[in-house]
């Protein structure tokens, strides 16, 4: 084993590390500032009888130590109140990057800064790349145990493009995007192979054909609210999709699966709906290794956070989010 065998492993294991601390900071509970606040701002008011009282030309020894220690954590109260409390909440938030979805838009463990406040005073338009937290049917197999919390709600944000708007007509026709009966020229999404989920091949889209799953929203009789249909040649919203090659063309939560054949076929033929008002499609830039609203359906408007505007670590990879 040489000096770089050893090496490797110990410069991703620290890289592993600032990422995750810097993650952790970045989403701090509110609770742990408040205490961090109070627990500091007593500790000021403890220096403070002896800061004063101190005379001028007593002020040596300790005093300088003192005087520094209570600026020190004067400056540190004022920005966790800025930073937490009015920056994070209604500013900016930065967001890491868990997978490779969005790739090659966004890179697994990139860190990026969301723009919460813009959808404020705006909606999100086809074409934004938002975060959002996702619907609980959303989390589903080995994720279930670190995405939800002990009452079982979503505590995990995700990131995708935004691809419908309320009222939007939204398909895919064997891969190709058609927004309101408009084909969509998609520059930003890829195909992918990967062994790792952080490392991805480009494979071509024609290496799907003829198999490259379609998709749009219908109401299914007896009901009022559309779900996602994914489908291709053989099949519709199935637990197992058939497949001309190894690859599996679409995926899809259990409560929309159809066994039934001659249902597929009826649902293949509905007419695609609109999105309802309130509600916004996402799917990932990575559209063959993305869990997204063609497997889960759609997102609440009350449950999208913010937009994403620039990429800030690692330093490589700094630039706009396009």
């Amino acid at each position: 084993m040489n000096l770089f065998d050893l090496a490797l492993p110990i410069a991703q294991a620290q890289q592993k590390g600032l990422r995750d601390t810097i993650d952790s900071l970045a989403r701090t509970p509110l609770s742990q500032v408040v205490m961090l606040v109070v627990v500091l701002t007593l500790l000021r008011l403890a220096l403070v009888p002896y800061l004063k009282k101190t005379a001028p030309h007593l002020r040596t020894g300790a005093y300088p130590v003192a005087k520094f220690f209570n600026e020190l954590l004067d400056a540190v109260v004022y920005a966790a109140v800025f930073v937490f409390m009015v920056i994070r909440p209604f500013g900016v938030q930065a967001f890491l990057i868990p997978s490779g979805s969005m790739w090659s838009t966004l890179y697994v463990n990139d860190f990026i800064v969301a723009n919460k406040a813009v959808y404020r005073y705006s909606n999100p338009k086809a074409g934004d790349i938002v975060v959002f937290r996702p619907p609980k049917d959303a989390v589903f197999g080995p994720r279930l145990a670190e995405d939800l919390d002990a009452e079982g709600n979503v505590k995990v944000d995700y990131i995708k493009r935004c691809i419908g708007t309320p009222g939007d007509v939204v398909e895919l026709k064997k891969g190709q995007l058609y927004r309101n009966g408009q084909k969509v020229a998609e520059t930003y999404t890829h195909y992918s192979d990967t062994q790792d989920g952080v490392t991805f091949n480009e494979i071509a889209p024609g290496d799907f054909q003829p198999e490259l799953p379609s998709f749009k929203l219908v109401v299914m009789p007896g009901s009022k609210t559309p779900i996602p249909l994914n489908y291709t040649d053989f099949d519709a919203n199935a637990a197992s999709p058939q497949s001309m090659t190894m690859r599996q063309p679409y995926g899809v939560i259990d409560k929309f699966q159809i066994s039934d054949p001659a249902t597929m076929e009826m649902a293949k033929k509905l007419p695609p709906a609109k999105i309802p008002a309130g509600y916004y499609l996402m799917m990932g830039d990575n559209r063959n290794n993305s869990s997204d609203g063609r497997v889960w359906g759609l997102v609440p408007r009350d449950q999208i956070i913010g937009r994403s505007e620039f990429i800030w670590l690692p330093f490589n990879r700094i630039g706009k989010t396009r």
